[in-house]
Order: structure tokens, then sequence, then C-alpha cells
């Protein structure tokens, strides 16, 4: 799941019938079998159900008749279409009198869920999107020269530029000198044109996370033929076996990624806390915060998992606030939800925004586990 994936869902509101947002664990840990998967499934959907008719009396019997057969659907998808293949997580979105259906397997658990609504429920996703998803990793060697995108979990290779370059002589003399520049010569081009083609895809790829997998020798020489842009964007440095596989490389640039996934939570925190100690571009606690992501001036937002908060939105133009009443707008009168963080990510997502949940610090709870950072 991508930024891009989450803001089509964001943008979303159905305008004919209800969308379902439908979620399944399973870690291995909790649903080891499909019989397991099976029965969560079917215990979920009928929860859905009678949820459904419960809190939407005001459907009419074609938006009641199409819920019936989105319901169906996801059932009859688990029966007859999923396929498990290591996904620890499945989230299905269903809007049939609006034409939507997008199934995604997730690289991660998330909690079983079933919601029906006008938008997408989409809290659940928002701590897998970023997690290293499109980080590219660079197998570097005399001769090896390989480039892994990290896709659903995977690496999977876009770009082999292995050589064939000779092996060092072992032979003495003038001959021996001359074969050694020689060799030296073509692995010298062939880290050139792996930099080269490095280079391409950061630019076209606007700057993801990078790894580079190499001996000392090897960087040492790689690193002065990378691009600026390319050295920025290079997150770690790691070595591995000449031969590894895709699985091991992964298993070796995870941690690697973990870090910067740690240094990057850190320098947000870092951020906030400067801008809300002066009464600058940072929002604290609900009634900013809801505020902030209603006016599209939320840059990042963040919370801390299991933050939320009741909300008021508007039925007219969907702005949010942290009491009721009246929309400042348009003079609305403003629904109660629940769902205030839900809402509050719909917002700053579909304007261009991006969410970040807070794990390893708690800078945000005495401001309600919620806070961000503002455009202006």
């Amino acid at each position: 799941m991508s930024w891009d994936g989450l803001r089509e869902l964001a943008e979303f509101r159905a305008e004919k019938g209800c969308a379902i947002s439908f979620y399944l664990d399973l870690d291995p840990k909790t649903t080891p079998t499909a019989g397991d998967a099976a029965t969560r499934v079917s215990s979920l959907l009928t929860e859905g159900e009678r949820h459904a008719e419960a809190n939407n009396r005001g459907l009419t019997h074609d938006q009641r008749v199409a819920l019936k057969k989105d319901f169906t659907r996801i059932r009859d998808y688990f029966a007859d279409e999923f396929q498990r293949d290591g996904a620890h997580g499945v989230a299905v979105f269903s809007a049939g009198m609006d034409n939507v259906w997008r199934p995604r397997a997730l690289i991660e658990s998330v909690p079983d869920r079933v919601r029906v609504g006008r938008e997408f429920h989409l809290a659940p996703l928002v701590p897998l999107v970023g997690r290293g998803e499109g980080a590219l990793v660079a197998f570097l060697g005399r001769e090896r020269g390989e480039l892994f995108r990290l896709h659903s979990g995977r690496l999977e290779e876009i770009v082999d530029r292995t050589d064939d370059v000779p092996g060092r002589h072992d032979q003495g003399g003038w001959s021996q000198a001359r074969f050694q520049r020689h060799t030296e010569k073509l692995v010298a081009e062939h880290l050139k044109e792996v930099a080269e083609e490095l280079d391409r895809r950061v630019r076209r790829m606007h700057t993801p996370k990078v790894i580079v997998v190499s001996s000392e020798e090897v960087r040492a020489e790689f690193e002065e033929l990378v691009s600026s842009e390319t050295k920025s964007a290079i997150v770690g440095w790691t070595s591995a076996d000449a031969h590894a596989s895709p699985r091991e490389l992964l298993d070796v640039t995870t941690p690697i990624l973990d870090a910067a996934r740690a240094r990057h939570e850190a320098s947000l925190l870092e951020r906030w806390r400067e801008g809300a100690g002066r009464g600058g571009r940072a929002a604290s606690g609900w009634a900013e915060t809801l505020e902030a992501a209603s006016d599209a001036r939320v840059e990042v937002l963040l919370y801390e998992e299991g933050a939320d908060h009741e909300a008021w939105q508007c039925a007219a133009c969907g702005r949010l606030s942290a009491t009721g009443g009246q929309c400042p707008l348009d003079g609305t009168e403003t629904d109660r939800r629940d769902d205030g963080l839900d809402l509050t990510m719909h917002q700053t997502v579909a304007h261009g925004g991006t969410v970040w949940a807070v794990t390893a610090h708690e800078d945000l709870g005495p401001v309600g586990g919620v806070g961000a950072l503002l455009r202006y």
C-alpha cells in the first residue's frame, strides 16, 4: 500500500450507495489455517451485516439490495479467489453502486474490522504505509550489479547489470600488471553503469530510500560515482554473501530500514515540539488538528496508537470540528462522529498530506495523542 493508493481511497465518497471496509488479521500466530480464516470471515461479515441493518435505516430498497450484494461478493472472494500466499492481513473495499472493488493483500497484520459508511475506513492501513515500501536495494560486487525494489514485503529484481569481469591474474611479470589494469578498468566501468542506473531510478521514483549492499572496497569506489541526490537517499550500507538470495538480502536490509524509520520519527517529533513550543507551524490536540486538517494545512498528521476522539462533521462540505453546532462555512448542522482519527486521516491524505503513527515516543500523550506539522 502506497500513499497514492491510500489517497485514492481517501478521496472516495459513496454517492449512490454505501462503502464497506473489511479487514482480516492473517497473522500465522492467530490465524494458522485456512479454516480459521474462513470462520473469522464468516463471523465478521455476519457482524457487519447486522450493524449495517441497525445503523442504516434510511437506505432505499436499491441501496439495501446493493449492500447485500457487496457482502456476498466479499464472501465469494474469500471462498473462490483469495490466495493467502504469505499475506499477514487483507483489506477489501467495496461499493458496488459506485463501481468500486479494491481487495488488498497486506504484508503485516491488521485488526479484524468491518465498517459501513459513505467513506472507506482507513485507520488500520496507515501504519503500514511507507514501511520501506518502494525502497531500493543495490547489490554490488566486482561483477555483480543488481537493483531490487521492496514491494509487498518482497525484494523484486528490477535491473541486472552483472558482467563477466575476468578474475585477478595469478602470474607475475609485465603481463600480470597489464592484465590487472585491464581488469580494474572493466570493474570501474561496471560500477559506473550500475551507479548511473541507480541515479536514474532515484530520480524517477522521487528519492526513495536506498540501501547499498557491498564490500568496503567496492563501497569506497561506488560512493564516488553516484550523484549527490542518490547519496542523500542512501539510508545505510551493509554487506552480504556474494551469492545472497533476495530473501537473504531482505533479512540484512530490514534492520536498516527500521533504523531509518526511527530516525525519521525522531526528526518529525523534534520539528513538532519546536513548532508547538513557539506557536509556529504545528497543531497540538484534537481541536487544533481537526481545524487544520479541514483547512488542508496539515503536512504530516502525527498520532499515537489507540488515540481517537469524537468529532463533528458537516454533512455538506465535510469540515470537522471538536464541538457541535453549525458549520462556520455554510451553516449546516454538524453530525457527531466517533471516529475522529479516521476522519482527520481522510482530510489529511486527500489534501496531499501524510500520516505518521508514532510508535517509539510518548510526546503526544499530554495533548490527547494527536498533533500535526502544518504547511502554513
